[in-house]
């Protein structure tokens, strides 16, 4: 069987993460979304999503497809019913599809072609930027449970001060000395290669992914991750970190998402409840407005490849797009569109395409990685899409 995974129904839900990444490109927990599937189907993926991503994400058309919706992470349960369908049978819940069987999966879905299976078991959805990291402790656990089942760790040294190691796995390669890890809260994972420095508190859960690096004193709590290649440091609660950003110095970090290629400045804090202790609200990109979030604690939605200078102060509950820039003193606006430049004090201006891919190739390249023309034309595409938002 050829297994596909949609954006299904809320992409637009999910910008700005999903202006860069098919919806199942997200990370939450330990992996990806695709890599969930992948793992539980012990098959490859291919994505069904928006033209211009499809470059960088193809799909795989064959005879006999599944085609799954990206917002649900796999289960038991879930994998089974996915399995079990038939062609031109539909896994259902009260919302839509969750799974379909088709030999047209390039055909826009329409639930009258297909016999409804009602799906009632509990399964994780992403279907907002805040599940990103409200959800964040399951599914942690749920790939931390996946990926060490009948595997053994490497051993922990004894210059850590530990509780409940049983909960901790540590990956070939990694460096963990002279820290303190409580997993009484959480499992610990860290990743192949991955190193923690002398001097860090972990509370658990924590995912510190392939060739992250955990810096000097850090403070960790409430279920982190860290996807591969990120560098944090400072103090970090109930956050997640896609792949290659920063957040490398002191400065608080808290109910926050990050998506790739993004660098936090030294001594920038993100505030993640407001004053009165009232509910959050945040941007949606698809109504225009400002959405209820059902949550007291929400700090910082940031895109891929944007970043902030030293000593920013970022309000509760702000999105910043794709590829934007913040700098100076103040708290900037609650909604910064992507390719902004600039800041409370000095306003905001366009940042062009050429400065912010020279930006780009420079990050990239020193995780020795290159910026090709498949990255540009996606960021191209971006630009143009979030011309209406930069209303300077």
């Amino acid at each position: 069987m050829n297994y596909i995974l949609s954006d299904g129904y809320h992409r637009e839900d999910l910008f700005p993460f999903t202006l860069t990444r098919p919806v199942a490109e997200i990370r939450t927990g330990i992996m990806t979304i695709s890599e969930k599937w992948e793992k539980w189907l012990g098959a490859s993926v291919s994505f069904k999503t928006e033209e211009y991503l499809s470059e960088k994400f193809p799909l795989t058309v064959a005879a006999e497809n599944i085609v799954i919706n990206g917002s649900y992470l796999p289960n038991e349960a879930l994998v089974k019913a996915v399995q079990d369908l038939k062609f031109g049978e539909a896994l259902m819940d009260e919302e839509g599809y969750i799974a379909y069987a088709t030999s047209e999966p390039g055909v826009a879905f329409d639930a009258s072609n297909f016999t409804s299976i009602n799906f009632e078991s509990e399964v994780l959805t992403i279907k907002n930027t805040w599940d990103i990291f409200y959800k964040n402790a399951e599914a942690l656990q749920a790939d931390f449970d996946l990926l060490t089942k009948g595997r053994t760790s490497q051993p922990i040294s004894s210059t850590n001060q530990v509780a409940s190691p049983e909960n901790i796995f540590i990956e070939e390669g990694a460096s963990v000395e002279f820290c303190i890890l409580n997993a009484s809260t959480g499992p610990i994972y860290i990743g192949k290669n991955a190193l923690m420095m002398e001097g860090c508190m972990v509370r658990g859960g924590l995912a510190l992914c392939e060739n992250a690096i955990l810096k000097m004193g850090a403070k960790i709590y409430g279920a982190v991750t860290a996807g591969p290649g990120c560098k944090l440091g400072g103090e970090i609660n109930n956050a997640v970190l896609f792949a290659n950003s920063n957040k490398g110095h002191d400065g608080f970090l808290g109910n926050s998402v990050l998506g790739e290629w993004c660098n936090i400045g030294a001594d920038t804090n993100t505030s993640n409840l407001k004053n009165n202790y009232a509910e959050v609200r945040i941007w949606n990109y698809r109504t225009g407005g400002f959405a209820r979030t059902g949550l007291q604690f929400c700090g910082l939605m940031m895109g891929d490849h944007s970043k902030c200078g030293i000593n920013v102060m970022f309000n509760t509950g702000t999105v910043v797009g794709v590829s934007a820039n913040i700098f100076g003193s103040g708290f900037p606006r609650n909604f910064i569109p992507s390719y902004s430049w600039g800041g409370a004090t000095a306003g905001y201006t366009t940042f062009k395409t050429n400065k912010a891919f020279e930006v780009a190739t420079a990050m990239m390249k020193r995780r020795n990685m290159e910026f090709n023309d498949t990255e540009a034309k996606i960021l191209e595409h971006v630009f143009d899409f979030t011309q209406k938002w930069r209303n300077f």
